[in-house]
């Protein structure tokens, strides 16, 4: 699978979001990841379904809308509406998880799980049929220019492994802590969605921060079952 980068929202320039779409989107990535913050599950809060919905209006970008909120059910449908084309709620806030992706889908966009970096694979297992992504939180939610969490890698590698031998097709995405370094690290372990904020906003060159992110694709292989 190619590589996908997806800007993060949370390190542009809130007064200047549309420049701030167009920028990344000319400078080659893929997504835009709109990161919600509701104050309950992460300490801050960013911005919700009424800023997605103008922002819409102006980009034809991937709307990868990473929902860190409590009861993400209730927030599913005006997330939809408002013109997001992934969505991705964390497992540690649902009762259904299930329920919400079937509801993702029939809404029309494509569904993703989080999981936090104290959370298990164990809790999404069950889930990695049927959803689109996994995004697996290389730093604790909640504020942007963390310190990637090497553990995490581990656990990356598990997941790609759990995903091929269910020979299913889901994507894997990574949050936190991602720039030029730990791409390779994260694309290793088979992650191929990389969220990146400060390296991308804060580089001069925003083209060129992307192109590193990005970097030389990587062969896996595969373990094919003798009989």
């Amino acid at each position: 699978m190619s590589t996908k980068i997806a800007p993060s929202i949370l390190s542009a320039d809130f007064s200047n979001l549309a420049d701030e779409l167009k920028k990344v989107k000319e400078a080659g990535a893929e997504y835009i990841h709109i990161d919600v913050m509701d104050g309950t599950f992460v300490p801050e809060i960013t911005i919700g379904a009424p800023v997605v919905k103008s922002l819409r209006k102006v980009s034809d970008i991937i709307f990868d809308v990473h929902l860190m909120v409590e009861h993400p059910e209730t927030q599913i449908k005006s997330f939809a509406d408002a013109g997001a084309d992934i969505i991705t709620f964390h497992v540690e806030t649902a009762k259904h998880p299930h329920r919400i992706i079937q509801q993702i889908h029939e809404l029309g966009c494509k569904a993703g799980v989080a999981l936090n970096p104290g959370t298990s694979l164990s809790m999404v297992e069950e889930l990695i049929e049927d959803a689109d992504m996994i995004l697996i939180m290389t730093v604790n939610p909640g504020y942007a220019g963390q310190k990637f969490i090497d553990s995490m890698l581990g656990k990356i590698h598990m997941l790609y492994h759990m995903i091929e031998e269910m020979e299913t097709e889901c994507d894997i995405q990574v949050d936190g802590g991602i720039n030029a370094e730990t791409s390779v690290l994260v694309r290793e372990a088979g992650a191929n969605i990389l969220v990146a904020g400060s390296a991308i906003y804060g580089a001069a060159d925003v083209a060129q921060a992307i192109k590193d992110i990005r970097g030389k694709e990587i062969h896996h292989h595969h373990h094919h079952h003798e009989d």
